[in-house]
């Protein structure tokens, strides 16, 4: 009796093991789940899933429901979620060098951005890791073009607007052509344009898909700016905590995610303008009036950056130059 009740015991903890096992973690992210960089965090929260048998288990919480957009990165960061996805330049002024990749017109095709996401890795993971946090991945945005409630011809057509910004770039851009730069995320973005509150906005073909921006405006002007990137990164503890072979799986999967995210974002560029023009938005390419204008504010905004960002920031971009 007293070996079937041992073997009782023994069978009823084997059960509970893989419970104990078990590491869950939450995943705050800004989009909305229909958004591809969303859908491609839920693909590498099931891969991580697969790859590790089970024993990391990531709740991707979609549309800053568990933290605000702003509010993800020092979530991260203190613990109160183990792994988060951010908008890179959005925490430029923090620290210049993560706004790298908005500087306007410094890197403006993808594979352009490529290159100078190899070019600034080695120092933004080294930010990321002074701060206890260690990067995973990064996945670029579609290139940032305008959208405006009024045909836009020229910078000066621009005088007066209420820009929408996301990141410190954007703001200085609205600055020097004369706008009014508005902080608005992008999960208040349709309704920020709806009630009026801004009237001319900065951002991908993606955003405004994801916004329906052709319901409110309906002038996109496809400037290809920049092309900014989301990063994944993970709280360094949480991630020490864990066995090897599931940090194996996890860096693992992330390189898959990164290399299915650059490739679903080149593709989906077109798939979204032309999504703006069959729903009635005029898109076209900016006139060679505004093209040269906003050229000038890149020159401007690359000095700048450069002076902010000092030795690290010249060695990037030197390094993308070669």
């Amino acid at each position: 009796m007293k070996r079937l009740h041992a073997l009782a015991a023994a069978l009823a903890f084997a059960a509970t093991f893989p419970a104990l096992a078990q590491t869950k973690w939450d995943m705050p992210t800004p989009y909305a789940a229909t958004n591809f960089h969303t859908e491609n965090v839920n693909q590498f929260a099931a891969d991580v899933d697969k790859a590790t048998g089970g024993k990391v288990k990531i709740t991707v919480h979609a549309n800053a429901s568990l933290f605000k957009a702003n509010e993800i990165k020092r979530a991260v960061q203190g613990g109160q979620a183990q792994i988060g996805e951010i908008l890179l330049s959005g925490y430029s002024n923090e620290d210049p060098m993560f706004g790298v990749d908005s500087v306007p017109f410094l890197a403006t095709s993808y594979p352009d951005a490529k290159k100078l996401w190899g070019a600034s890795r080695k120092a933004i993971e080294e930010r990321f890791a002074k701060q206890g946090m260690k990067v995973l991945y990064a996945v670029p945005w579609p290139p940032q073009g305008i959208y405006s409630t009024k045909p836009i011809a020229s910078v000066a057509d621009m005088k007066g607007l209420k820009m929408r910004s996301y990141n410190p770039n954007t703001s200085r851009i609205a600055e020097l052509a004369g706008a009014q730069p508005v902080t608005i995320q992008a999960a208040e973005l349709a309704q920020a344009m709806a009630t009026g509150a801004v009237n001319a906005n900065i951002t991908s073909g993606a955003t405004g898909y994801d916004t329906k921006a052709w319901e409110v405006v309906k002038n996109y002007y496809d400037t290809q700016a920049w092309l900014p990137k989301n990063v994944v990164f993970v709280n360094q503890k949480a991630f020490d905590a864990l066995d090897k072979a599931s940090q194996d799986a996890i860096v693992k999967s992330a390189a898959e995610a990164e290399a299915r995210g650059w490739k679903i974002s080149e593709e989906k560029t077109g798939f979204y303008n032309a999504e703006l023009k069959k729903n009635g938005m005029n898109v076209a390419p900016p006139s060679p009036q505004l093209k040269a204008d906003f050229e000038k504010i890149g020159a401007t905004i690359t000095e700048e950056w450069l002076k902010a960002a000092g030795a690290d920031g010249k060695a990037v971009v030197d390094a993308f130059r070669k």
